[in-house]
């Protein structure tokens, strides 16, 4: 067995063994309800990985998918509709409804790289938001859609206050997509997305229809946001406002990719372990322990971690790129070899 294998291993047996903590932490320091978040952003950013990662295309919209896919949830499950279709065709629906979009967005724009790339999916990412604002009879403008069912099985509905069930399933999903993932890079379409990256004109020259291939990346990452957006919803049991899914939520994802490791899937993991961990419990863990020990206040914005979230998540990408431009877990060396030789 190799040493990935058994590093491999060791993680699978610590993320099941995670909400065992709760048994022997305090109530103030229990950790399962907040873990869901963290594998909801690391199944968007596996997604944002095949195009960015795997394909080079730099893609700033991952939150637009993924409001489309809560959104999509919502309208299809809520008691204010009538559709109410349930927990699991509600995902299998929004992961559809997004890959549609992200075909409709990636067909244009099969002939755009670098900037031009970066701006007009930040421009999606902004029609998407203000659309949904807009859409108040169908979305409820920035109240947002509420009263949808939450996470469980055919048969088996999940009690909202029993959150390991949850992170279970959640971490099931995670290794589904992940196991996708991992088919997809050996795959005749993971080599073409690899040689798009490397160098285009090569790809063309050996026959690899580029905006196809290009368009296709597009499509399976949305698939992965609008999924990553529909559990995120039922997680919270409503599709939120139109807000929480901005163009801080998209950089959020585009950095778990990047402090991971272009072209690793193990660094995507690492990465939203570490952004998505640090601002889902360790600042709220911190801003807990402040309030208990009666430091700061609500009126004190220097003293409220989450004042701090940005400055610290420009520092971190600051020091990573400083010190390991290729991320923390970057594409092994053979792998590197492999796709050279």
């Amino acid at each position: 067995m190799s040493h990935r294998q058994v590093w491999t291993l060791l993680a699978l047996a610590g993320a099941l063994a995670l909400p065992l903590l709760d048994l022997v932490l305090p109530p103030a320091w229990t950790v399962t309800p907040l873990l869901p978040k963290i594998l909801v952003f690391a199944i968007v950013a596996l997604g944002l990985h095949i195009v960015t990662g795997s394909a080079g295309l730099l893609n700033l919209g991952a939150a637009a998918f993924m409001s489309i896919g809560a959104y999509a949830y919502a309208v299809l499950t809520t008691t204010i509709f009538p559709f109410q279709i349930g927990f699991w065709p509600g995902l299998l629906v929004a992961t559809a409804l997004a890959a549609l979009a992200g075909l409709v967005l990636g067909l244009p724009l099969v002939r755009l790289r670098g900037d031009y790339l970066a701006i007009v999916t930040v421009g999606f990412g902004e029609i998407v938001q203000d659309v949904l604002k807009n859409l108040e009879p169908i979305t409820k403008g920035t109240q947002g859609i509420s009263a949808l069912p939450y996470p469980g099985l055919p048969g088996l509905p999940f009690p909202p206050a029993s959150s390991a069930p949850v992170y279970y399933l959640y971490l099931t999903l995670l290794l589904l997509v992940l196991w996708g993932c991992h088919r997809l890079r050996g795959s005749r379409l993971g080599r073409s997305l690899l040689a798009l990256r490397e160098d285009e004109l090569a790809a063309r020259a050996c026959g690899i229809d580029t905006g196809r291939v290009a368009a296709t990346a597009f499509t399976i990452s949305a698939a992965l946001g609008g999924l990553g957006g529909a559990l995120w919803a039922a997680l919270f049991q409503s599709s939120n406002e139109p807000g929480t899914y901005d163009f801080q939520m998209s950089i959020l994802v585009l950095c778990i990719v990047i402090v991971g490791g272009l072209g690793s899937h193990r660094g995507v993991l690492l990465g939203a372990l570490i952004m998505a961990g640090f601002s889902s419990i360790v600042l709220d863990k911190l801003k807990d322990a402040l309030a208990r020990a009666g430091v700061g206040s609500d009126a004190n914005v220097l003293v409220q971690p989450n004042n701090w979230k940005y400055l610290l998540f420009g520092l971190a990408l600051i020091l990573v790129m400083r010190l390991k431009p290729n991320g923390l877990l970057p594409e092994s060396p053979e792998k590197n070899q492999a796709k050279h030789a």
